[in-house]
């Protein structure tokens, strides 16, 4: 598996990171199962977040993060400030007691990535930033990012660290997949588009993304004619996400490969540092996902199933 730096931390990130969205104590003996397999692939980043499960699947990182005694050896990713009820929570108070709650689940002093879950752009994004910076300061925060933050007010942060003497953003967690989303999987959220690629190719900012392969419209499971599932009808069934679904079909075929494993090669061939938030449940998907990360695609197979390149490219 390849890895990359980010600024801040002294341990070098797997392009394949595991999402613990739905993890809790409940369920442990899985979720140990799960993590020690990620591992066995050759994975070292855990994506966790203050809201996610209640707060269940932090417990349960932390849990086995003890059990194991492997701490210096993962690398944390949790979020905070996202809204509630509606209300931001990106404020001093909230992000300090979100933090201190974090930790306490994860049973560590410090989290080596820390991302704001949500941006509040009502705000001075200075003020954003000097809250943070305090707390990377105290060491319970190694390296800042955002998720679900435009470029733009990326670009604004950094330009405000780089004139203050301030440490900025060092990484971005968008939506980054092969199929484009029509419109938000949920409120607030961001997916890359052209021009967020654009940017980072040109900043070189790692991009972290979750719902790397569209939320299963690469697994084979759906149809053009299936409008089961509405929420994937809703943000991501149009005819040019089709067109890249038979165009991953048919590289994957030529390739011995699955679809969905073109479909994550996709995201990490970008021209600048990318991670694949992926949620494998069981062994057989973990090795799909470590034989997806080791395909390398060229310019030419990338433009063509993106769809910014009419000829198929020779293989």
């Amino acid at each position: 598996m390849n890895f990359f730096p980010i600024k801040g931390i002294e341990t070098s990130v797997s392009q394949l990171i595991m999402g613990t969205d739905y993890y809790n104590p409940d369920i442990q003996e899985k979720v140990d199962q799960l993590l020690d397999a990620y591992v066995r692939i050759g994975g070292n980043t855990l994506d966790t977040a203050y809201i996610y499960g209640g707060g269940k699947s932090e417990v349960a990182c932390g849990n086995w993060l003890a059990a194991r005694g492997n701490r210096k050896d993962i690398v944390v990713l949790t979020k905070g400030g996202h809204p509630r009820n509606g209300v931001p929570r990106i404020n001093k108070a909230d992000i300090r007691e979100e933090l201190e709650t974090s930790l306490e689940r994860l049973q560590t002093d410090y989290v080596d990535l820390y991302a704001l879950h949500r941006d509040d752009e009502s705000l001075p994004v200075g003020a954003i930033l000097e809250i943070l910076n305090e707390h990377l300061e105290s060491g319970k925060i190694r390296a800042l990012g955002g998720s679900n933050w435009t470029y733009q007010r990326l670009q604004e942060a950094n330009d405000y660290a780089a004139s203050h003497g301030l440490v900025g953003f060092s990484f971005s967690s968008p939506n980054l997949s092969l199929a484009k989303a029509k419109e938000p999987y949920w409120a607030g959220c961001v997916s890359a588009d052209a021009d967020t690629v654009r940017w980072h190719e040109q900043s070189q900012l790692p991009l972290l993304s979750w719902s790397s392969q569209a939320r299963g419209f690469f697994t084979g499971r759906f149809t053009k004619e299936d409008t089961s599932n509405e929420d994937l009808v809703r943000v991501f069934y149009n005819d040019e996400n089709w067109e890249r679904y038979y165009r991953a079909e048919k590289l994957a075929g030529e390739k011995g490969l699955t679809t969905i494993q073109i479909a994550l090669a996709y995201v990490l061939n970008q021209s600048f540092p990318t991670a694949a938030l992926i949620g494998a449940q069981t062994q057989e998907e973990m090795d799909s996902c470590k034989e997806g990360a080791a395909v390398r695609l060229t310019r030419e197979e990338m433009d063509w199933l993106d769809l910014t390149r009419d000829e198929a490219p020779v293989v």
